[in-house]
Parts: structure tokens; sequence; C-alpha cells
């Protein structure tokens, strides 16, 4: 089967369930405006802070589409939003807790957006202020706190050095020139000077270097309009959850109801093919042609004529119709008609009967080999075009149902094979008067 089948059922199956399907679709909105209504607002604040070298050799990193070359900018995004820097804030505010801020990284920049979401539009902006002080803060006391620790070290290292020249100079005076021992001396000595000389020049390129740890570009301001709850995010949301839901339950349920109310419905839920549909006004010529399509598919010569449901009959007040039609139709009020039957032609009555009830009657046929030719279809919801069934008692030929019923009386002396079938007229509904 073709995908384009597949989505003809698919379409074909909630175009049946329209209206579940909307209900679901009305229900999902309305709550997503319910909860939109029931949430309390929410106001976003940022703040934009300019992200420099702090003064320090900082590691290698490949230059990206969102870091330069000397800056990480996405460990810097971490550390501005760490617990660390959160409760910098939070003491710089006399608070006990802030809400969480949410640092993004704009593409081909080295700009942070520290964004703090609160109940009220002011705290948002404090707090978004707060997180981006406490962040420069912490990078400036993290860069002067290395600083000082290579300082250290590179003091420690220079006096290791000016150690090893006072004992190489006390050697080089203790050894007689031109010996091995005094060129070796004094080659040791030239190195320690000039290590000496370049921890010197480090160390004095820690102790000016200038500590800039960033600034802020654009202070937070309180902001005028809440950011959420957002009216296309709950109602679209809603609307897609109804729908969703609306869809499964279309499916489950059309699963679920075995009522037949199409022809369509007769066809696939019960296999048998429908040889006319007169649940709609009738075109000329449908009954004409049901009837050869009748005489075409009985194998035999008695037809049996089952309707379901049973209180389905057509007015006895029919129109001759001009078909010759070599069947003996049985209505099923002889006791022996069933026993005679050569096929059978069921009259389905859309929307009263189930495709349980139809597959009972079929197996009931089947147990005495009644072969079913086809159904028709008819219905009860425009009067009068419903064809029902009114079996007469004392008919020799019965009738022949095709859209509703074919009616034929065989004459005294007239061959069966030349009795007239009579069509359908405008029915009534049972209980008026014919």
């Amino acid at each position: 089967m073709s995908s384009g089948t597949d989505l003809d059922e698919h379409l074909s199956l909630l175009r049946r369930r329209w209206l579940l399907l909307v209900g679901c679709v009305v229900f999902g909105g309305t709550a997503g405006l319910a909860l939109m209504r029931l949430t309390p607002p929410a106001y976003t604040a940022t703040t934009q802070v300019l992200v420099m070298p702090a003064g320090l050799q900082e590691p290698g990193n490949p230059v990206t589409s969102r870091q330069r070359e000397p800056l990480n900018l996405d460990t810097e995004a971490q550390v501005a939003q760490s617990a660390v820097v959160a409760a910098r804030a939070a003491r710089a505010l006399g608070a006990a807790a802030l809400e969480p801020a949410e640092v993004t990284v704009p593409p081909n920049s080295a700009v942070l957006w520290i964004s703090v979401t609160a109940p009220a539009p002011t705290a948002a902006a404090e707090q978004s202020g707060a997180y981006a002080t406490a962040y420069l803060a912490n990078r400036r006391e993290s860069a002067l706190t290395a600083m000082a620790e290579q300082q250290e070290a590179v003091l420690s290292k220079l006096k290791q050095v000016n150690a090893g020249i006072d004992v190489v100079i006390k050697e080089l005076d203790r050894l007689p020139r031109g010996t091995p021992g005094h060129a070796i001396a004094t080659q040791r000595q030239g190195v320690l000077n000039r290590q000496a000389a370049s921890l010197a020049l480090k160390y004095d390129a820690l102790r000016t270097v200038a500590v800039t740890p960033g600034s802020v570009i654009s202070q937070a301001t309180p902001p005028a309009a809440p950011s959420s709850p957002s009216l296309p995010l709950h109602l679209g949301t809603g609307l897609m959850a109804g729908l969703l839901a609306g869809s499964a339950a279309a499916y489950v349920r059309d699963r679920l109801d075995r009522r037949l109310r199409t022809a369509a419905d007769v066809e696939r839920l019960t296999g048998l093919p429908v040889l006319s549909d007169l649940s709609s006004p009738r075109e000329h010529g449908v009954l004409h042609d049901l009837a050869c399509a009748v005489v075409s598919a009985c194998p035999g010569k008695r037809l049996l004529v089952r309707a379901l449901p049973a209180d389905l009959y057509a007015s006895s007040l029919a129109e001759p119709l001009a078909v010759s039609a070599p069947l003996i139709v049985l209505d099923g009020t002889d006791v022996r008609d069933l026993a005679r039957a050569d096929a059978a032609l069921l009259l389905v009555g859309l929307r009263l009967v189930t495709a349980d009830q139809v597959a009972n009657t079929v197996q009931q046929l089947a147990r005495h080999d009644v072969p079913i030719i086809g159904v028709v279809t008819a219905t009860d919801a425009v009067p009068s075009f419903v064809p029902l069934l009114e079996p007469r008692a004392h008919t020799s030929l019965g009738k022949l149902v095709a859209s509703g019923e074919l009616t034929g009386e065989l004459e005294s002396g007239v061959s069966a094979e030349t009795t007239p079938m009579q069509a359908l007229h405008h029915p009534r509904r049972p209980g008026q008067p014919t």
C-alpha cells in the first residue's frame, strides 16, 4: 500500500471523528490559556560583560566562532554561573540565595550575557548586576592570586640561582686559573648569571602587569514587560497537545466503535461489497443499475433478502421498474426460504446496526451454505429517501430489495423469467400509515 493511500485513510478516519478531534484541540487550547493565566509573571533582566585578558598568559585555545584566542568564553560562562559567584552575589545583596543565572555567549564576541529571571523586575535587574559584579571581582581575585603564586615561584627560583652563583664564586677563588676545574666553574657561573637575569626580568614583569578582568558594557535595567508566561508558547503547546490527544482518541474511538455509519464502513469492517448506497438522494438510473448488479451476481434463481435491522421496511406503494428479473425473491417470512435460497442480499440500515451484527448474520447464512452477493445500504436520516422493507404475506414471488426494495409480483400464467421488478418509492417511517 502506498504512502498516499495510508494518508488518505488517516485523513478519512479524522474526518469521521472530527467532533472528537476538534473537542480535544479546543480543550487543549483552553487548558493552555488557563495555565498561562495561573502561571505567575516572571521578569528577565540581562547584564552584558566584556571579558578581557586578566594579564596572565592564558592556556592556549583554538580560535573558533565562540572565543578569541587568549580566552575560553565557554569556561568563563560556567564560572559566571557557578556556586562561588552566586554566593558572592548573594552576600553583596544581603540575601540568603539568588535566582539562578543564565549565561550565554554571542558568537564572534568576547561578551557574556548574564540573565536572571525573578518574580519582580527590580529584583531581576539587581540580581543580574550583582552576578556581573561578583563574576568580575572573582575573576580579578583569581588573577591576583595566580599572579602572586607565580611571583613567589619566580622569586624562590631566583633565590636558588643566586645561591648557586655564590657557591660557584667561592669555587673560583679556590681553583687556580687555567685549570679545567676553573674553566668549568666559570662556564657554570655564566649560565647561572643568565638564569638569574631572566628570572629577575620575569619577576619585574609580574609585579608591573595590570590586572583587567573585564567591564560591564550594558547594565541591567528593570524590564517593562514580563518574559513569561508567553501566549504563543502556552497556546501553541496546548493546541499541539490537544491535536495529538485528539488524533489518538479518534484512532482508539474508531477502532472500538463498530457501528456502521457509511458505505465505506461496511466494506472496511465487514469485507462485504456494497452494491449500492441509497443513503443519499438517488440519481437517475441508480435502481436500474442496482437491479442489473443483483441479477448478475446471484448464482441461482432464488434470492434471499435479509434486512438489518429487522424492522427496516418499505412502503407498499411502489412504482414499477421496467426491468425483467429472472429471480424468485425470498424475504424470509416462509420457513423454507433459508433452505431454498441460492444467495442472499443484505439491506443494511446505516447508523442502526453494528459490524458485529452483520458478522453474525453472515455466519448464520454461512452455516446454511447461503453465499452473500453484496450489501445495499440505506439510512433514515432523510426519510424521503429511506428504502424500508415491508414483507407481503401472500406474494408468491417475494421481493427484491436493492436500494431498499425491488418488488415484483408474479402474475398468474407469467413465467418467473420475465417477471417485472418494482422499484423503491418514496418510503415512510415505521408507524406511519401506508
